[in-house]
C-alpha cells in the first residue's frame, strides 16, 4: 500500500510552459550528518532513520533487493565498484552542447520520455540566477532535459519531488541522482506505489554548498564569474572553460586545496562509503573513463537503459594502467594528519611541476585510478569517523569497506566492526571538520 503523500498541486499537465517544473518544497527537518536528499521534506520524514546512508546502511541487503545479489569479492572489481554486469568506456557519438562530458545521463532521460517508458524524470537543473546552484526539477517533456545538462554544485532535495510527482499521477519515474539520494530512494522504494522506476546514478566525489563552491572558484581564477565549465578529469587535471572561449588545464597539485576553509567539506562527504553509486541501475561517471565517460551497467533495468541509446554511442573496454598502492599510502599519511588536526605535509613548490607532469604518465589510470579513489575514500571514512564521530563507525562502515582498507594496515578496533544484520544505536553528534587532505575535487554532474 503506497504511503499517503502530501498534496501538492502541479501546473496543468504537471509541467510548466517554460521548461522543467520546480515545485515549492517543504522545509527540511533538522538532521545530523545530513545532505538533504529531500526525504525529510516529505510525509515519509520519519523514514530517515532507516533510509539514510549516514545512519545504519545495509548495503548487502539493498544490493540484493536492487540487483538480485550482493557484491561478490571473487568477481573482478566488485569489491570496489559494487555489483555490475558490464562496464564500458563510453561517449555519445554526437556530444550534446552544454553537457558535462558528452551528455549520456541527460540523453537517457530524454529517451525514457521519448519512448514513453516513464511519465517523468526527477533531475537537477541550474538556478536561473546561479549556474552552479542545483534546483530539483520534474521533467515530463524530452526537450526539457536539456536544461539539466552540466555540472551543479551543492546539496539539493531531489527526493522531495516524489510528492508532487505522485500528486500529478506519475507512476513511472526515472531518477538521476547521487549516492546519498539513491540510497534513501531504494530504502523507501517499496512504499511509493510506483509501476516502474529507473535509477540513473552519477558517482559523487565529495560535495559542498554552492556558496562554498563559489569560494573555491574565487581562489581558482581571477575572473570566476566568467567560468562556464569546470571538470575534474581522470588525467589529474582540472579543465576550466570561460565565456570568451578560453580553456585552462590546471594540474591537481596546483589546486588551492590548502587555502579552502576548514568546513569546506562536511563530515558527511568525508565519510561517504558509496562513491560509485552501487544502488543505481546504471552508473555514469568519469573516474574510470580515461578521457571518456565510465559506464557501469548493474542489472536488467540498466541493460534496458543502455539499449535505449546504444546505437548513438561509442563503447569500448575500460583501460587500466599504473599502480595505486603508493598513491593510496601517501593519501593515508596525509589524511591521518588532517583528521587529527595536524598540519599537512605539503610538497615543495619546485617539485610540483615535475610530479604534475609524471602523474598522468606513471600514476594510476583508468580503472586503476577509480580503484585508487575508492580506496582513498574508504581510508578517509575510517580516519575521520575515528576522530570526529567514533560511535558511528560500527553503524556506518559496512564490512566490504574494511576489506578495502585492510591492505593499508587499517583494521577495525574493538567495538568498530558492524554487528551482523545492522549497526548500533546511540550515534554521536557531528563535529566540525578540519581542512581536507588530498587532491580530489567535489562534483555533482548530470
Amino acid at each position: 500500500m503506497p504511503h499517503d503523500l502530501v498534496s501538492v498541486t502541479p501546473p496543468a499537465g504537471g509541467q510548466s510552459a517554460s521548461g522543467p517544473w520546480a515545485p515549492p518544497l517543504a522545509e527540511a527537518a533538522p538532521r545530523a550528518l545530513c545532505t538533504d536528499c529531500g526525504l525529510s521534506r516529505t510525509a515519509l520524514a520519519k523514514a530517515c532513520g532507516r533510509a539514510c546512508q549516514f545512519l545504519r546502511p545495509d548495503y548487502e541487503a539493498l544490493e540484493r533487493q536492487v540487483h538480485g545479489r550482493a557484491r561478490d569479492p571473487a568477481r573482478p572489481d566488485e569489491l570496489h565498484f559494487g555489483p555490475f554486469r558490464r562496464m564500458f568506456r563510453a561517449a555519445l557519438t554526437a556530444p550534446r552542447e552544454g553537457a558535462q562530458w558528452t551528455g549520456i545521463a541527460t540523453r537517457l532521460g530524454e529517451r525514457l520520455l521519448e519512448t514513453g517508458a516513464v511519465d517523468a524524470v526527477l533531475a537537477m537543473a541550474a538556478d536561473k540566477e546561479d549556474r552552479w546552484k542545483p534546483v530539483p526539477v520534474l521533467v515530463t517533456r524530452a526537450e526539457d532535459m536539456a536544461a539539466c545538462r552540466g555540472m551543479k554544485m551543492g546539496f539539493a532535495p531531489l527526493l522531495a519531488l516524489l510528492e508532487p510527482a505522485a500528486r500529478a499521477g506519475h507512476k513511472r519515474l526515472a531518477v538521476i541522482g547521487i549516492p546519498c539520494q539513491v540510497h534513501a530512494l531504494r530504502a523507501i522504494e517499496a512504499e511509493l506505489g510506483l509501476d516502474r522506476l529507473y535509477v540513473i546514478g552519477t558517482p559523487c566525489s565529495d560535495n559542498t554548498t554552492t556558496e562554498m563552491f563559489h569560494r573555491f572558484l574565487d581562489l581558482l581564477d581571477p575572473d570566476p564569474a566568467s567560468i562556464t565549465y569546470l571538470e575534474f578529469r581522470a588525467d589529474y587535471h582540472v579543465e576550466i572553460r570561460h565565456a570568451d572561449g578560453r580553456v585552462r588545464e590546471i594540474p591537481f597539485l596546483q589546486l588551492p586545496i590548502s587555502r579552502l576553509p576548514a568546513d569546506f567539506f562536511p563530515l558527511t562527504c568525508r565519510t561517504c562509503v558509496d562513491y560509485t553509486n552501487v544502488l543505481a541501475d546504471i552508473t555514469v561517471g568519469y573516474m574510470g573513463g580515461t578521457g571518456a565517460q565510465w559506464l557501469t551497467v548493474r542489472n536488467g533495468r540498466g541493460e534496458e537503459l543502455l539499449a535505449l541509446i546504444e546505437p548513438e554511442m561509442a563503447l569500448s573496454a575500460p583501460a587500466s594502467a599504473g599502480k595505486r598502492q603508493g598513491a593510496v599510502k601517501g593519501f593515508l599519511a596525509n589524511t591521518a594528519r588532517a583528521a587529527g588536526g595536524l598540519p599537512l605535509r605539503r610538497m615543495p613548490g619546485f617539485l610540483r611541476p615535475l610530479v604534475g607532469w609524471l602523474m598522468p604518465r606513471i600514476g594510476p589510470r583508468g580503472l586503476e585510478f577509480a580503484r585508487a579513489r575508492v580506496e582513498m575514500k574508504a581510508v578517509e571514512t575510517v580516519l575521520f569517523l575515528r576522530h570526529k564521530a567514533p560511535r558511528r563507525l560500527r553503524s556506518m562502515v559496512p564490512p566490504h569497506l574494511w576489506a578495502l582498507v585492510a591492505p593499508y594496515g587499517l583494521a577495525a578496533h574493538p567495538g568498530e566492526s558492524p554487528r551482523p544484520g545492522g549497526g548500533q544505536r546511540g550515534d554521536g553528534p557531528a563535529q566540525p571538520t578540519p581542512p581536507r587532505a588530498g587532491p580530489n575535487p567535489p562534483r555533482r554532474a548530470v
